[in-house]
């Protein structure tokens, strides 16, 4: 492991502490949209260091503050990261062989990691998976505790606008993936999905059902006609 810092090239630096300091922003925003939500600073500071997975952990948080089962929240974020499984073979050799390289690595497979590595020099990925995993998973904790120490002192969130952060949080991070026809269509769908079924299920589960929705309308785009 040693081995691959001796030569940090300074483009890596640059594109790391680029990223890193917009990770700071995003999980700033994370710490104090759970906080006014009503989770304690504890309970935001341990999810972003255990989970470390943002679209996951705002998922989470907006099911809970609007009603919703802990049980739902924790199948959202399972739905939601199920693309880790690809990640995690395509980085495999990557990452490293021993156990400890892989569980941390593991935890540190968000998909800028991903794809940071996989558009670097083969010789210099494992270098780049590492620097800017450890970049992130800082950065990101160090904006948590930020943004909830500053949600901490809001005095009424509610006529902030904090209900709206949260749709609107999801929004921004899922935006730049969708791309391409069958990404729009599998993606309106399993919004209106969600949005239909929202007056007649708990707090929650739209979100599921809406997730399950999208699964099912890609998997039918890649079947012919």
């Amino acid at each position: 492991m040693r081995s691959i810092w001796r030569t940090v090239s300074v483009e890596y630096l640059r594109d790391a502490a680029a990223l890193g300091a917009a990770m700071v922003v995003v999980g700033a925003s994370f710490g104090a949209l759970a906080v006014s939500a009503g989770l304690s600073t504890l309970t935001a500071v341990a999810m972003s260091l255990l989970v470390f997975a943002g679209g996951s952990q705002f998922l989470a948080v907006a099911i809970v503050a609007s009603g919703g089962a802990p049980v739902a929240a924790v199948l959202g974020g399972l739905l939601l990261n199920a693309r880790h499984l690809p990640f995690g073979l395509a980085v495999a050799h990557v990452v490293g062989r021993s156990w400890p390289a892989r569980l941390i690595g593991a935890h540190v497979m968000v998909d800028e990691v991903v794809a940071f590595a996989r558009s670097a020099d083969p010789r210099r990925a494992r270098q780049a998976y590492w620097l800017l995993g450890a970049t992130m998973y800082t950065t990101w904790n160090l904006g948590t505790v930020l943004g909830a120490w500053a949600g901490a002192l809001l005095p009424d969130p509610d006529r902030l606008g904090v209900d709206a952060a949260f749709p609107a949080a999801l929004f921004a991070l899922l935006l730049p993936t969708v791309r391409g026809a069958a990404t729009i269509r599998a993606t309106v769908s399993g919004a209106g999905l969600a949005l239909a079924v929202t007056p007649f299920v708990p707090a929650g589960l739209p979100v599921l059902i809406g997730l399950l929705g999208l699964v099912a309308a890609g998997r039918l785009a890649k079947v012919p006609a």
